[in-house]
């Protein structure tokens, strides 16, 4: 969806200047000139998110770059989160202001910072695998950058009013 999109907005352009340029030709159809143009445009799209390939890097190379931004861009939904069930009206209502609450301080953190959560706690990757996708240099840096990081989402949510369980 996001290359149809794309497609639509780029042949929308300077008033589907695209599209006028199409000059009729008796050796080609306009439906054979629009899926070049849409292909090209697509091309266009892919190297804008994940960049040119690169010389010797690796298929392997080449997914895991992919991945991770991928996973940048990503939106994070917070009805993945688990919800515990009973207690009625009150707590699923409680349930989904802490949600909501919670994904908006999420969404104000810095995109690395939303990668390496999204990395450790919803792909469930070690602190090692983390430092080598990073490029942190020990996983003990990853472990630091994580409680920084959960720190500050602490302080954004006490400041919204939302009160730890925590000691």
């Amino acid at each position: 969806m996001d290359a149809y999109t794309h497609i639509l907005e780029q042949l929308r352009q300077n008033d589907f200047r695209r599209l006028r340029e199409y000059s009729a030709d008796p050796r080609c159809k306009l439906t054979t000139w629009l899926v070049v143009v849409a292909r090209r445009l697509c091309l266009d799209l892919y190297r804008q998110r994940y960049g040119r390939r690169r010389g010797a890097e690796s298929e392997e190379q080449r997914a895991v770059r992919r991945r991770l931004q991928d996973l940048v861009t990503e939106e994070i939904d917070s009805h993945d989160f688990a919800v515990v069930s009973g207690g009625g009206a009150e707590l699923a209502v409680r349930q989904t202001e802490l949600a909501e609450a919670l994904e908006q301080a999420v969404t104000t953190l810095a995109p690395r910072d939303r990668l390496l959560l999204q990395l450790r706690f919803t792909d469930d990757l070690t602190a090692q695998e983390i430092a080598n996708l990073l490029d942190f240099a020990s996983p003990f840096q990853v472990y630091r950058r994580v409680n920084s990081v959960l720190a500050e989402l602490r302080q954004m949510l006490a400041r919204r009013g939302v009160e730890s369980s925590m000691p």
